[in-house]
């Protein structure tokens, strides 16, 4: 936030500094550098609740936040990280508080510390040597040549070294290589020894002004928020603000070794239950659910590298009320994470980290599309974009501690920004997964109350017109096998594909305008609920579906001309039926009743409608039936539903928290920060029961926290969800959605060994399948007569209970025929009069 930037903006810049860590009083430092991660942000003071009651001032709080930090922002701050060097008030810091090694301490200006202890460089010296050498000389010519020895006096040079020994020029020259490599070689390292004490020196200096501007910017934090800070590299987390008027000073946590982390159990899913290294449990409270996510994952991932600081990966015993003698470890710590190198885990966290702070510099820049969940929140929820941009938001940032000199790029940033967009890819594919299935569900749930309607098992009975169905396994077809077809034209012989669609199209052109009529007379007569006509299919889309479908043949697609019409029930769709039938019967080609059949499957997601065919203008148009109730779960969109679940085949899964099957844990993390992204306008505690698009989002957060072991906050969540579906007017509690809610409560008690309450839930589920048979049973008992048989007559005809079976079965189709007869009376007597 310097030079006039916001505070976030501050994280965006990623401090990096080496982090070493130092006793104090002069103690050595031992071994290499360190690197991990510092987090800081805003958490609630015990002694006051968060966030403040209804007109206390929530956003007076983050405009006071706001406020206090441009006010004491050092100018000089965003050169803080940055600067090799020291400069202003920390100039005159002695460098004899600094913690050095006693070689770092060794001078390194005295000229003759080599000399002192290797000796000094080595002498040569030439020295006159006096004395009598023999000559031998030859005299004479020819036979009078003779050798002739005489003694002679000369004076020679010999070279010689310090203590006057003789000595070769080439063992000189080998003496004299030596020590000039050996003299380089203590240059070096007394380089390395003045490098170090350098950096040793600018470390507390640097050390010395995050203080001093951590209490300056912490200075005036607003009431009820107290700031901490961890830093992964020694494994601490620490207050570096000051208490409010009413906190309570003994029992606050100051500075904290951790060994353990886990979930806390609060409704607000901003809890952290730390364990420190003495055995003491402490609960920290954030004032943003984001804040405790990150800071959960990243103490988690510090625990399982083992490696860092003075903490232990796991914890046996656990004081405080903590574990009762278990053994807990980190749950990066098993399993396929258990192998991964200490710089794969430094790697991990560093763009864990990265992701969850550019995802959070995005909340609060009001960055995210549609963030304020315009569209699902109605403007009920009376907190807008503020609450995306709280006091603990603006407290959050995150700084990498690395080596000196290293800075983030524009290629970093754009890296970043690109995996972000891959993990949103992938969140938003499984919440459309969660979307999907759970719309399946609703459809499932219609089709079976539905099936309670009078009138239903005489729809049921009824066969449909050159109607196999698509169910092979029920003796239908698919694909190619498709019976109705448009009519084959000589010309076709010499066309292609795309110019028999093209001539299909301009035929659908031509019938359009009848089928306008016919479905005006229908809805005219059975007071439709939407009717819709037309746009004609385009060839490309005909190509695009007879290639997916029909092998090719575009005279299998029969849907160039259409239409949709939408009935209230059952009843209206016979009496449709029935005046389709009396009023242009010669022209209708199909009635395909098979998705609405019991003993028939839907569409892919689970959508059943009637679909006719008839010809008009020689060409075959289509008639797509809906009935309202099965219409109103998607409208519209449903037929994006059903394209969807066909291209991802959903129904072939049994759970939609099955599409996070082999994913590893470190892109199960990043997914909950994409989820926490997406539910960052509305906190846990302020959802609303009419809030869709959160319910939503939540629900596929608990298939990510499922997957990534954190129950507390699914069981959290899910209690919350379940309580919502409960207030809805148009869910309740024995709703099919309130009871699957149910389902995964009991998983996630389960995982947590809290059996009694997981039996409680239990018996919820098994009373709501009882209810379900209830109601089935007295639906049936209201078509026919109950009758009473003997126990022993089945003993005598063992086939009796077939019979039986086909007898029941036939009485029921007579029951609901004559139903159906009494509701033509009353709402469709003008039937009487198109026989």
């Amino acid at each position: 936030m310097y030079g006039g930037e916001s505070p976030q903006d501050a994280s965006a810049s990623r401090n990096r500094r080496h982090h070493r860590r130092g006793g104090g009083g002069g103690k050595a430092v031992v071994g290499g550098g360190t690197s991990g991660t510092i987090l800081e942000a805003a958490f609630v003071d015990p002694a006051y609740s968060w966030p403040p009651a209804e007109g206390q001032g929530k956003n007076a709080i983050e405009l006071q936040a706001s406020t206090a930090l441009m006010r004491h922002a050092d100018p000089n701050d965003a050169e803080l990280f940055d600067r090799g060097g020291g400069g202003g008030d920390d100039d005159d810091d002695d460098d004899e508080v600094v913690s050095l090694t006693p070689s770092m301490m060794s001078s390194d200006d005295d000229e003759n510390e080599y000399n002192n202890k290797h000796g000094g460089r080595p002498k040569f010296r030439l020295r006159e040597v006096a004395g009598v050498e023999r000559v031998s000389t030859t005299r004479g010519k020819l036979c009078c040549r003779r050798s002739v020895v005489e003694e002679v006096y000369a004076t020679t040079e010999v070279r010689v070294d310090e203590d006057g020994v003789p000595i070769s020029d080439a063992e000189a020259t080998e003496r004299q290589r030596k020590y000039n490599e050996m003299r380089k070689r203590d240059a070096a390292g007394r380089a390395r020894r003045r490098e170090e004490r350098r950096r040793r020196v600018l470390d507390k200096k640097r050390r010395r002004r995050r203080e001093r501007r951590a209490a300056e910017r912490y200075r005036r934090v607003p009431e009820g928020i107290l700031i901490y800070r961890l830093d992964t590299s020694d494994a601490t987390i620490t207050l570096v603000s000051g208490p409010s008027s009413n906190t309570d000073v003994d029992g606050l946590l100051r500075r904290m070794e951790v060994v353990r982390a886990r979930p806390g159990g609060d409704r607000s899913r901003r809890g952290i239950v730390l364990t420190g290294s003495d055995g003491v449990q402490r609960t920290l409270v954030a004032c943003e659910q984001r804040t405790a996510i990150a800071w959960l994952e990243s103490i988690d991932m510090m625990l399982a590298a083992g490696g860092r600081g003075k903490s232990s990966m796991s914890l046996v015993g656990g004081g405080g009320g903590g574990g009762g003698g278990d053994k807990t470890t980190s749950a990066w710590a098993r399993g396929a994470e258990s192998r991964l190198s200490r710089a794969e885990r430094e790697e991990i966290e560093e763009r864990y980290v990265n992701l969850a702070a550019y995802s959070n510099n995005l909340i609060r820049a009001g960055a995210i599309p549609g963030g304020n969940g315009g569209k699902s929140g109605g403007g009920k929820s009376g907190r807008g974009n503020a609450v995306s941009g709280g006091a603990g938001g603006i407290y959050y940032t995150v700084a990498q501690v690395r080596e000196e000199g290293e800075e983030y790029d524009e290629e970093t940033l754009e890296s970043i920004a690109k995996r972000r967009a891959v993990i949103k890819d992938s969140w938003d594919f499984f919440r459309m997964v969660c979307s999907l299935l759970r719309d399946r569900r609703k459809y499932d749930e219609v089709f079976r109350r539905m099936q309670l309607d009078p009138v239903y098992p005489y729809l049921n009975s009824m066969t449909g017109l050159n109607d196999p169905g698509d169910d092979v396994a029920m003796g239908g077809n698919v694909g190619a096998d498709k019976p109705l077809s448009q009519a084959h034209r000589p010309e076709y012989d010499d066309m292609t594909s795309a110019a028999i669609a093209r001539d299909l199209v301009r035929r659908a052109e031509v019938a359009l305008p009848s089928l306008v009529e016919i479905c005006k007379a229908l809805a005219g007569s059975l007071g439709m609920e939407e009717v819709g006509v037309g746009p004609v299919k385009d060839a490309g889309s005909a190509l695009r579906k007879a290639e997916k479908k029909y092998e090719g043949d575009v005279l299998k697609v029969t849907d160039y001309c259409r239409s949709l019409l939408v009935v209230k029930d059952f009843p209206t769709l016979l009496a449709l039926l029935e005046l389709a039938r009396d009023s242009f019967g010669p022209l209708i080609r199909r009635v395909k009743l098979s998705t609405l059949k019991t003993d028939r499957a839907p569409k892919p997601g689970g959508y059943r409608d009637c679909i006719i065919n008839l010809e008009l203008k020689d060409h075959v148009c289509e008639i797509s039936i809906h009935l309202w109730p099965m219409w109103v779960v998607c409208g519209v969109d449903g037929f994006r539903h059903y394209r969807h679940c066909l291209e991802y085949s959903t129904d072939t899964f049994g759970d939609p928290f099955e599409a996070l099957a082999g994913l590893d844990r470190k892109t199960v993390a990043e997914l909950i920060v994409m989820a926490e992204e997406a539910v960052a306008d509305m906190p846990l505690e302020t959802l609303e029961w009419y809030h869709e698009k959160f319910i939503l989002d939540y629900f596929a957060e608990v298939g990510l926290f499922l997957a990534h072991g954190l129950h507390e906050w699914a069981e959290t969540t899910l209690r919350t969800l379940i309580k919502l579906r409960c207030q809805s007017p148009d869910i309740g509690p024995d709703h099919h959605e309130t009871v699957t809610l149910y389902r995964y409560l009991e998983q996630t008690l389960r995982a947590q060994k809290k059996n009694s309450e997981a039996e409680d839930v239990a018996g919820k589920i098994f009373k709501h399948k009882q209810q379900k048979r209830t109601e089935k049973a007295e639906a049936e008992r209201s078509l026919w007569e109950q009758w009473i048989l003997e126990p022993f007559e089945s003993i005598i005809d063992p086939n009796k209970k077939d019979r039986e079976e086909e007898e029941r079965i036939k009485k029921e189709v007579r029951a609901s025929k004559k139903a159906w007869r009494k509701i033509r009376e009353e709402r469709f007597k003008f039937l009487d009069g198109a026989d």
